[in-house]
């Protein structure tokens, strides 16, 4: 059984209180998804995450394949991080804990996730051929809108 991880940090020029109102609106997981992908929250995002929420999206993963996704808010610690899982979807599992680090200017947004394709071996390959890079450019485009919402960091 093969576990994959991200593991990204994004600075911003924002407080963490500013940081947490907006990622801990299940709403806003619209605006930093690429359009692609076609995402559609369901039901769940109708208040700010807490412990035991379940939330239901409809997003296309592979051009042509659209599919439900189920996930839990598993942990939530006020401004510093929050936890979801997947419970039904297209991976067999899925890890996903947010952090937010202050720092002198802004704030560092950490993302891990730790996840694992179905279909053995033949998800290994599609991991290696497709997957992985979809992935990345799914968080690339997340930054990408972050920067564009909150500006970029000073270095």
């Amino acid at each position: 059984m093969k576990i994959y991880t991200i593991h990204t940090k994004h600075r911003f020029p924002i407080s963490i209180n500013t940081a947490w109102d907006f990622l801990s609106n299940p709403s806003n997981l619209k605006t930093i998804t690429p359009p692609n992908m076609r995402f559609t929250i369901i039901s769940g995002a109708d208040r700010l995450i807490y412990p035991g929420q379940i939330i239901q999206y409809l997003v296309t993963p592979i051009p042509g394949i659209r599919t439900k996704w189920v996930t839990e808010i598993t942990h939530v610690k006020n401004k510093k991080y929050f936890v979801d899982e997947q419970r039904f979807g297209p991976y067999s599992f899925w890890h996903h804990k947010h952090f937010i680090h202050p720092l002198t200017y802004g704030i560092e947004l950490e993302d891990i996730v730790d996840y694992k394709i179905p279909f053995g071996f033949f998800g290994q390959l599609l991991h290696i051929l497709f997957i992985k890079r979809r992935l990345n450019k799914i968080f690339r485009f997340r930054k990408e809108k972050l920067d564009q919402l909150f500006g970029q960091y000073p270095e």
